[in-house]
C-alpha cells in the first residue's frame, strides 16, 4: 500500500504543478476568482471519514462488530456526501457558469486534478463497499482486521490528498 500511495502522490504532485502553472495562464475567463468557492461541507465531510474509519478499523480490531459495520457505514456515509458535493459544484461550473474542460486551461487542470480526486475517492468506496458487504454475510473477523487497516491507510492518504487540492484550487490558485 505504501507503494502505491508514493506512485499516487508522485502522480498527484504533477496534477497540482500543472494546476497552478495553467490555472492563472489563460487570456479568457472565467477565472478560478470568478467561479469557484471553497465546497467547506463536503470537505468536512469528507476529513471527518478519516475518523470514521479510524473508529471502524478500532472496533474491528477489538471484535466489536456491530460498532465496526457502524462506523463504516459512516465512512461510506460521508464520502459518498463527498462525491454528490462535487457532481453538484460540477453542475454549477458547468451549466452555470459555463466552465467545461474545454473553456480554458484553467478548466481543463482544474477538472483534470479534482476529477482525479474523485476517481481515487470512488475507487475507495468501492473498496469500502465490498467489505461491508462481506460484512454482511459474515465474511469479515477480528482477525481480518489487519487487511481494513490497509484500506485505511489508504483512505488517509485520499483525505490527505484534499488537503492539499483544497488549498491549491480554492485557497492559493484563486
Amino acid at each position: 500500500m505504501y507503494c502505491l500511495i508514493a506512485a499516487e502522490a508522485a502522480m498527484f504532485t504533477i496534477f497540482v504543478v500543472a494546476y497552478l502553472f495553467y490555472a492563472g495562464a489563460s487570456g479568457s475567463g472565467p477565472t478560478p476568482h470568478d467561479v469557484l468557492h471553497p465546497p467547506i461541507v463536503f470537505s468536512i465531510c469528507l476529513l471527518s471519514s478519516s475518523l470514521t474509519i479510524h473508529r471502524a478499523v478500532k472496533s474491528w480490531q477489538r471484535g466489536a462488530m456491530s460498532a465496526f459495520a457502524a462506523w463504516w457505514l459512516a465512512t461510506i456515509a460521508l464520502g459518498a456526501a463527498f462525491l454528490v458535493g462535487t457532481a453538484l459544484e460540477w453542475r454549477d461550473l458547468i451549466g452555470a457558469k459555463g466552465l467545461t474542460i474545454q473553456t480554458n486551461l484553467f478548466g481543463t487542470t482544474y477538472y483534470a486534478l479534482v476529477g482525479l480526486h474523485a476517481v481515487h475517492v470512488t475507487a475507495g468506496l468501492v473498496a469500502l463497499t465490498l467489505v461491508s458487504a462481506f460484512a454482511f454475510l459474515g465474511y469479515v473477523r477480528a482477525e481480518h482486521a489487519g487487511r481494513g487497516e490497509v484500506l485505511s491507510i489508504y483512505w488517509h492518504f485520499v483525505d490527505g490528498v484534499w488537503v492539499v487540492v483544497f488549498m491549491v484550487v480554492y485557497v492559493i490558485g484563486r
